[in-house]
């Protein structure tokens, strides 16, 4: 009975036996913390040298912000990706066929996210427009862009960083735009570092070139 084990007073277990049951919970519990933490914790993989992101060449200044109607803003929304940009690598495209990751290279986050935000904060500097990026707008303005991200890497043939979008702006009426954008810095080691200052320069250089075509 557990009356008879569990007392008030003094245990009736010896005290060889009470060290051995003490012993046996201490592991228990130390493998029940183990397999709590293994979901946490990868053993044995070492995290990256460091995290590449994109940076705007040009910010608005603090305290600067625009304000206007609704129905002269422009909508930055969500853009599509291939499989292969929808991870944290770098794509290496090795020939026509086959692709590889970057070793050491890893976004802080998906591409296509980082160029969109990128993309809405150069279209507010260099226009001077309200840009709204969410799509959680209650009466989400007419004028928008979206798009497909379709290079975002390496391409060790001719040791270039490759940038594509193709764009989708929608006006009113209904009127649908659609255009290519591209951006090629030639000359790049195949290394995370000078790979990643490459891939911020060309995202900048085609964020730009969407801006003016925005106007």
């Amino acid at each position: 009975m557990i009356s008879d084990i569990f007392t008030k007073g003094p245990h009736p277990m010896r005290k060889d036996s009470r060290t051995r049951l003490i012993g046996l919970q201490t592991g228990i519990l130390a493998a029940a913390l183990s397999m709590s933490l293994a979901g946490c914790i990868s053993i044995g993989s070492e995290p990256p040298p460091s995290l590449l992101t994109l940076t705007p060449t040009t910010l608005a200044p603090a305290g600067v912000g625009t304000s206007g109607r609704m129905s002269g803003a422009i909508l930055v929304g969500d853009l599509e990706a291939p499989a292969k940009l929808s991870v944290l690598r770098v794509p290496v495209q090795i020939d026509d066929a086959n692709i590889a990751y970057l070793k050491d290279a890893f976004w802080v986050e998906q591409p296509s996210r980082l160029f969109r935000r990128l993309l809405g904060e150069t279209i507010r500097t260099q226009s001077g427009r309200l840009v709204v990026d969410s799509n959680e707008v209650a009466a989400p303005p007419k004028d928008s862009v979206r798009g497909t991200l379709r290079e975002f890497g390496y391409d060790a043939r001719s040791q270039s960083v490759i940038v594509r979008f193709d764009a989708v702006r929608t006006g009113a009426g209904e009127n649908v735009q659609t255009r290519r954008f591209e951006s090629i810095v030639p000359g790049i080691t195949a290394e995370a570092g000078p790979v990643g200052d490459a891939l911020n320069r060309a995202a900048n250089d085609v964020a730009g070139q969407v801006a003016e075509w925005i106007g």
